[in-house]
């Protein structure tokens, strides 16, 4: 897969099927997008394209009307976003900086520069929320007409409902996320919620408390979700390993607010600087919390991975009475 940072490239296709959007969490909504895009695409000799933004368009505005606080808060790294998108079969991906030049543009304008002169495309496949252009003044009927007029076609998606008729979108996805509700975030992604990274070196307080850890920088300042997990690791060994994780600051430890994941590998010693792991975080455990001296901080992180070791025993029994 390609990845372009601007719409200037000449390395970019020539002929594409593009769809726009943030593609936060790249969700079960988003992957119906997706293989309809390919599809579309390789039948008409097309490059299956996305087009996503950075920084997100209302953190920019939330930005620039001093409320930084008020946009939403992030799913996936930038890194997790691309991967998901490759997987879904996706050949080229533009990450567009959102700037006021962007935000300034009529929707005739973002078709004309951006859509049609920029990314060459001939099929256009939106959301059935979809909207574009200075002020969301573009809607479905005016971007269908403009890419009409200019020999091409747009085609609007349903919206993607799971079997007790929940909408699937970021929103939902996010709103699973902060209550810990990891099942529901499961059931809308269609796979576990997962980080991933290359192994980084920290202050190796963990390694002096007796649970080292293996450490990955979230690049989002807000991510949408934080506290102690069960987790899975992938990348270290050909099958998985039970783990226990955190996501958060660190308000125990540190106070420089940089979002940290923490994961402590269960029975498993070896070096893993450098290396690219997955992290799935299966089940939450609790909330982040500050500790009052080291003491206190080595039994929490003992409770933690006893509770863990249990869920993944319990797991373990209720596998095995599933294939009696």
């Amino acid at each position: 897969m390609h990845i372009f940072r601007g719409i200037h490239h000449k390395a970019l296709a020539s002929r594409t099927a593009l769809t726009i959007g943030n593609f936060d969490g790249v969700h079960r909504g988003h992957l119906a997008m997706l293989h309809e895009l390919v599809h579309t695409a390789h039948a008409r000799g097309l490059v299956p394209t996305v087009l996503t933004f950075e920084p997100h368009p209302r953190d920019f505005f939330a930005t620039l009307h001093g409320q930084p606080d008020s946009a939403p808060s992030r799913i996936s790294t930038l890194r997790d976003k691309l991967c998901a998108l490759r997987e879904a079969g996706v050949e080229q991906v533009i990450v567009l900086r959102f700037d006021a030049s962007i935000a300034a543009l009529s929707p005739e304008a973002f078709v004309r520069q951006i859509v049609l002169q920029g990314l060459k495309a001939q099929f256009v496949l939106v959301g059935d929320d979809f909207r574009f252009g200075a002020r969301r003044a573009g809607d479905f009927a005016q971007l269908d007409r403009l890419m009409r007029s200019a020999g091409g076609e747009a085609r609007q998606m349903p919206v993607v409902l799971t079997q007790t008729d929940l909408r699937i979108s970021s929103s939902a996805v996010r709103q699973a996320l902060q209550a810990g509700d990891m099942e529901t975030v499961q059931l809308l992604l269609g796979r576990p919620y997962a980080i991933s990274g290359h192994v980084l070196h920290g202050a190796k307080l963990g390694r002096k408390l007796g649970f080292p850890t293996l450490n990955l920088r979230f690049d989002r300042a807000r991510p949408a979700l934080g506290g102690v997990f069960v987790a899975q690791v992938h990348g270290l060994e050909t099958a998985a390993l039970p783990a226990v994780a955190s996501l958060g600051t660190r308000p125990a430890v540190e106070t420089d607010g940089r979002v940290l994941l923490e994961t402590h590998v269960f029975d498993w010693q070896a070096e893993a600087y450098g290396k690219l792991i997955r992290v799935e975080l299966l089940h939450k455990l609790r909330n982040e919390a500050h500790y009052s001296d080291l003491a206190q901080l080595t039994a929490a992180i003992q409770r933690d991975s006893d509770q863990a070791r249990a869920w993944f025993a319990q797991l373990a029994r209720q596998t095995t009475r599933d294939r009696i």
